[in-house]
């Protein structure tokens, strides 16, 4: 089968590689019939190299048609059609039983210390082949895959993988009061649908920061009041700005929806690229130990928020040893949450916003639609913020 696969920073390909097939009673084959490219997958384009080995298929966006099912799964046929969460979990152990299936205690990867396998994401998750291909194995297939109905287009679904449940639990672990204020950095595919659900579920107003026209322009359409980072002389006049729009008080939550690579961080940005440019043998260890993140994103959050406020953290963050700002963190008494989404703890309560009516407006969420084939392609255009690329998805 083709599929995406790494080859280094800033390089990846498409290449035949074996199909996949069941190897567990628990497995399922799905035939991808779309796959999203989110911006997780540039932070291994570009500075998790480290956790990289050349060969990894990319991808953990997919959804498709249930090919073939292994003798435990039995709540799958092959013909159904079918969104795929990016974890694997088991659906029944204590994590999966509290809601939090991304610390499965069937699933982790107890060798690197670190919660359950990803689709497509480093050998820190498993290194699990992922769904930019035209075929996938998954895994624990009795839990995970979500049955969707035949008839609307994929894009309609195919964000319950990560999109979706990622800026649902964000705008969750805001904790936003009832008529409360809202502020987002980043307005990228999960930053823009935590700002379209935040006021589906009734924030009175919502704050969206960038430096991208076309992010800005796009989450302004939909009501939100946005603030071009390029604009103001700093990063301290814009957070005076908002304050201002609060009463001085500042908004009630904060989503950092950056990340590991945020704008203005220019020192851990040179350690980010030395790193990644170093032998694998060399950089892997090292940035297990010392790695460090740009968190120019998260800095601005603390900042901007209330006091007594909340920070809901979506974008991924790797560093071990970053330096925080602990005793504004504590004078503030502020409320800080985290982690990857836990997928089918939320898809449930998201179902119902998937009808005709559309009111996130998946429909026409993707900016780009492109062939498999054209994935260097996507991934470039992606991480330049090309062409008004926002969010990309691939068809095999």
């Amino acid at each position: 089968m083709k599929a995406v696969t790494w080859q280094g920073k800033r390089d990846v390909r498409v290449e035949d590689v074996p199909d996949p097939g069941i190897e567990e009673p628990t497995d399922a084959v799905i035939r991808i019939t779309s796959t999203g490219l989110c911006g997780s997958d540039l932070h291994l384009y570009e500075v998790l190299t480290p956790f990289m080995t050349p060969g990894d298929i990319l991808g953990h966006e997919p959804m498709g048609i249930v090919e073939e099912v292994g003798s435990e799964v039995t709540n799958l046929q092959p013909g159904d059609r079918v969104v795929v969460p990016f974890q694997i979990a088991c659906g029944h152990c204590f994590m999966c039983d509290a809601g939090l299936p991304t610390q499965c205690e069937t699933t982790q990867v107890t060798g690197e210390g670190m919660g359950a396998p990803l689709f497509g994401y480093t050998r820190l998750y498993g290194a699990v082949p992922g769904g930019q291909a035209e075929y996938l194995r998954v895994p624990q297939a009795q839990y995970g895959p979500m049955k969707v109905p035949e008839g609307p287009s994929d894009d309609r679904f195919v964000y319950l993988s990560d999109v979706l449940p990622t800026a649902w639990q964000a705008v969750e672990y805001a904790a936003v009061p009832p008529g409360g204020t809202l502020a987002v950095l980043g307005l990228g595919p999960i930053g823009d649908m935590a700002c379209r659900i935040a006021m589906a579920r009734g924030a009175e107003r919502v704050f969206g920061v960038d430096l991208v026209p076309e992010r800005l322009a796009r989450a302004n359409r939909r009501g939100v009041k946005t603030y071009d980072l390029r604009a103001f002389d700093d990063e301290k006049a814009l957070v005076h700005a908002i304050h201002d729009e609060t009463g001085g008080r500042g908004p009630d939550a904060v989503i950092d929806a950056v990340g590991t690579e945020a704008h203005g961080s220019h020192a851990a940005k040179l350690v980010q690229q030395t790193a990644a440019l170093m032998p694998r043998k060399i950089s892997g260890p090292l940035a297990e130990r010392f790695s460090v993140d740009r968190m120019g994103a998260l800095y601005m959050a603390i900042d901007l928020v209330r006091r007594g406020g909340t920070i809901s953290l979506s974008g991924v963050y790797g560093g071990m040893t970053d330096p925080m700002p602990m005793l504004t963190l504590f004078d503030k008494q502020i409320q800080l949450r985290m982690g990857q989404a836990n997928v089918r703890h939320w898809s449930d309560q998201i179902m119902p916003f998937l009808t005709d009516e559309d009111p996130l407006g998946v429909d026409d969420f993707a900016t780009h639609r492109l062939p498999l084939s054209e994935a260097p392609h996507a991934y470039e255009m992606f991480q330049r913020k090309q062409d008004g690329a926002i969010k990309i998805l691939m068809q095999p």
